[in-house]
């Protein structure tokens, strides 16, 4: 089994519930500005947000940081509230980690952010590091590769054998880039194809299957 799992938080471990595409659209409103179609909301799940305002949304650059202090301040007030844990995917880290694996979060979003949604969602005991983008979400860049080296430089005598866990094609990149495998979930935000075309090693449809995959080496 591997020594070091990561995970990524929405659309891998947490089901936002519409919060996300729901605050976006909502923010954008506040301010005046064009809703993007739905399908290009569901595209803004995963992937830095200040990025997406602007190569989705279209939002003008010298109005992002009002639109996402604005969409922040809601997501803290009831959307990480609505969010859920997928099914049974606790209970498949939990396991993880009872077999001696070293469980961690690699998430795009905000690390403050992503400490306090698994607060909320009752999931931070389950790992034993969270690591995610800069408070200062303007300031983020690199997607998400750094992010997963700053998880594997957190704990080196387990990064010789990682492998990440996501949703969406960055989780893959990002994986590729830091030289690990990445186990695709087909419950996320990924498009039809997206995740097999990144290179994904494998791709889950359950939590029960994940944690058969991820009980041998990949």
């Amino acid at each position: 089994m591997h020594s070091l799992i990561l995970f990524d938080l929405d659309g891998t471990l947490v089901d936002p519930a519409g919060a996300i595409t729901d605050g976006i659209s909502d923010a954008l409103r506040r301010h005046g500005l064009p809703v993007p179609a739905d399908d290009a909301l569901q595209a803004m799940v995963g992937p830095p947000l200040v990025r997406s305002l602007t190569s989705l949304a279209g939002v003008p650059a010298d109005r992002v940081q009002e639109v996402l202090t604005t969409y922040r301040a809601g997501y803290v007030e009831s959307g990480m509230a609505r969010s859920r844990p997928y099914p049974g995917i606790a209970r498949c880290v939990d396991a993880l980690a009872g077999r001696g694996a070293v469980v961690a979060v690699a998430t795009q979003k905000p690390e403050w952010l992503a400490e306090e949604l698994l607060a909320v969602q009752g999931l931070r005991h389950l790992f034993a590091s969270v690591h995610g983008s800069p408070r200062d979400e303007t300031a983020a860049t690199g997607g998400k590769a750094p992010i997963i080296r700053a998880a594997l430089d957190r704990h080196p005598a387990a990064a010789g054998s990682a492998v990440m866990v996501g949703d969406r094609r960055h989780d893959v990149e990002g994986a590729t880039a830091n030289g690990l495998p990445c186990v695709g979930v087909g419950w996320g935000f990924a498009a039809p194809g997206e995740l097999e075309d990144a290179g994904a090693t494998t791709l889950v449809q359950s939590a029960d299957e994940l944690l058969e995959v991820l009980g041998g080496r990949l």
